[in-house]
């Protein structure tokens, strides 16, 4: 049995589970996922204890590394946007090219915008507001971080946002698709200028490999998915059995995940509470103005709901396994600035959750509808 009719948004293409639990009185989220703040707490409380009272249990985990990557937590961020990549239809991909707006205002966001927002607020906070706190030198290690974090916007975690907010899975790819593509070039440039140091050493094996897991990896397999399911069973049985089957997945994943990351950085959080507190005011304000720049641009421009809630949280979320590892190779494991993209590890999660509950209260600002018509509407 054939596809969905090609140029279908990926969204619409989904389950009756994620449709008709998304509309519910949670704006958007499912039971479990109406509930994901409180597991999200649970988890940090639980990745924290766990790092505590069995140490040898992170310290075992970390070592199944490559490239800065850690690849159990890999495989639950695999896990986690599997549901994602197996809506994709490959017609919508062709389709995004239909509704240019959303990908011009993500890649301006991105890369003419963030770099330079994160720098003038984190330095604004962390070299001058909180001067009585921090020393001088090593706000500026604070700083180095915060800069790394601005410079990579987020790859992995953008394909979670985007399914809790019903987004268009294969608009969703082409947006992260574009993105990795500037971050190739773009990141160490900017970098450069905004550290002013004469040598950086992108860890460049982080940047591919990241890609291969992230993107090349569970796209093929929930291609393959999805295509060997609805040819098996139908599309009926793929939207509405399959994909309810499915959907607990991603908040499962995602609680899972912070668990393992707490665990991994529990000792730090207890070592540097006052420290870890100041830096993450700058990283809030920055990653809330991110997001409301990108998503009132594209409610502005009459962008779709379904491009412009994931297209808003690809800069204002962050690919914080590159900003680390840039930190750990330009100033060492133990320095400030590798503590600083930690910090901006622990706040993002719980930060974009409450902005995909703001996204999805506010779907309604947005028009709806499907590319190919919109395209038919226009004179």
């Amino acid at each position: 049995m054939s596809e969905p009719t090609a140029g279908r948004p990926a969204a619409q293409a989904t389950s009756s589970a994620s449709g008709e639990e998304a509309e519910g009185a949670s704006g958007g989220l499912g039971t479990f996922e109406r509930l994901l703040s409180l597991w999200v707490a649970l988890a940090i409380v639980a990745g924290v204890t766990l790092g505590q009272l069995a140490p040898a249990v992170p310290e075992a985990l970390s070592r199944f590394e490559y490239a800065q990557v850690s690849l159990p937590v890999a495989v639950l961020i695999w896990a986690m946007i599997f549901p994602m990549m197996v809506q994709i239809d490959f017609g919508a991909i062709v389709g995004a090219g239909r509704e240019p707006r959303g990908l011009l205002v993500t890649t301006g966001i991105n890369w003419l915008v963030k770099p330079f927002t994160m720098f003038a607020i984190a330095w604004f906070f962390l070299l001058v507001v909180f001067a009585p706190w921090i020393p001088e030198e090593l706000g500026r290690q604070y700083l180095a971080g915060a800069i790394l974090l601005g410079a990579a916007p987020c790859t992995a975690m953008v394909f979670v946002w985007s399914y809790l907010t019903r987004g268009d899975a294969g608009y969703t790819l082409v947006q992260v698709a574009v993105n990795d593509l500037i971050m190739l070039v773009a990141f160490a440039p900017i970098v450069l200028l905004l550290l002013g140091v004469s040598d950086i050493a992108v860890p460049w094996d982080t940047v591919a490999l990241s890609v291969v897991l992230y993107i090349v990896i569970p796209l093929a397999a929930g291609w393959f998915t999805r295509v060997a399911l609805i040819r098996r069973r139908g599309v009926e049985w793929f939207d509405g059995v399959f994909m309810r089957r499915i959907a607990p997945v991603t908040p499962t994943g995602l609680v899972i995940t912070l668990v393992l990351l707490f665990a991994f950085q529990g000792e730090v959080i207890l070592a540097n509470p006052l420290h870890i507190g100041l830096i993450a005011v700058p990283l809030i304000i920055q990653t809330v103005l991110i997001f409301y720049l990108a998503y009132r641009a594209m409610q502005l421009l009459k962008v779709r709901h379904a491009i412009a809630a994931p297209g808003a949280m690809i800069g204002a979320s962050n690919f914080f396994e590159l900003a680390v590892a840039a930190a750990i190779a330009l100033f060492g494991l133990q320095s400030p600035a590798a503590l600083a993209t930690v910090v901006g590890v622990l706040v993002e999660v719980p930060l974009m959750l409450a902005l995909v509950r703001y996204a999805n209260r506010t779907r309604h600002r947005f028009p709806t509808g499907s590319a190919t018509a919109s395209a038919a509407t226009e004179p």
